[in-house]
């Protein structure tokens, strides 16, 4: 089995976690979630419980921050919720540094999808929702931009979300 990438994007609240959640119970009795999430606080790992507990006991939940790559996911269907998290991961540890973390970032994934399996990775369009108001979130946001291309170029396939319909781009 070689790996396959699906590309689910799309504003906040546009439906993206749902329909992939969805999916990927379509394609696998035990998909796995994969959560990127960084977990700043007590009420944040509460709320991560809460949500494992909502998905169920058919998913194997996976929480980590960066290095993706470092647990076996051969044969499974994969969903990494979110890229935006995981990017925010290496934006942060680096400084903001983009071009560091975007060179991180690419080689981490090209190490993760070495793996055979279906990953589903979900993403956030937040250069749709106008200039951002600081230096910082500018930079993110062209992190943020061209991480996503970068994925898109070599998924499979690529949807976005608008209010919870999926569109196929690709």
């Amino acid at each position: 089995m070689a790996s396959k990438i699906i590309l689910i994007t799309g504003g906040q609240r546009s439906g993206k976690s749902s329909y992939a959640q969805r999916l990927a119970l379509e394609l696998a009795e035990n998909p796995v979630y994969l959560a990127t999430s960084r977990i700043w606080d007590d009420d944040f790992r509460l709320r991560v419980e809460r949500h494992q507990a909502d998905r169920g006991p058919m998913w194997t939940n996976i929480e980590e921050e960066k290095l993706l790559s470092r647990h076996d996911l051969a044969n499974r269907v994969v969903v990494v919720d979110c890229v935006t998290l995981w990017a925010t991961n290496f934006f942060f540890d680096n400084d903001s540094d983009i071009e560091k973390s975007l060179e991180e970032l690419k080689a981490e994934l090209a190490q993760l999808v070495e793996q055979p399996a279906t990953f589903i990775f979900i993403s956030n369009e937040i250069g749709m929702g106008g200039h951002a108001e600081n230096a910082i979130q500018r930079r993110f946001t062209d992190l943020q931009g061209w991480l996503n291309q970068h994925i898109a170029s070599t998924a499979d396939e690529v949807v976005l979300m608008v209010s919870g319909i999926p569109v196929k781009v690709k």
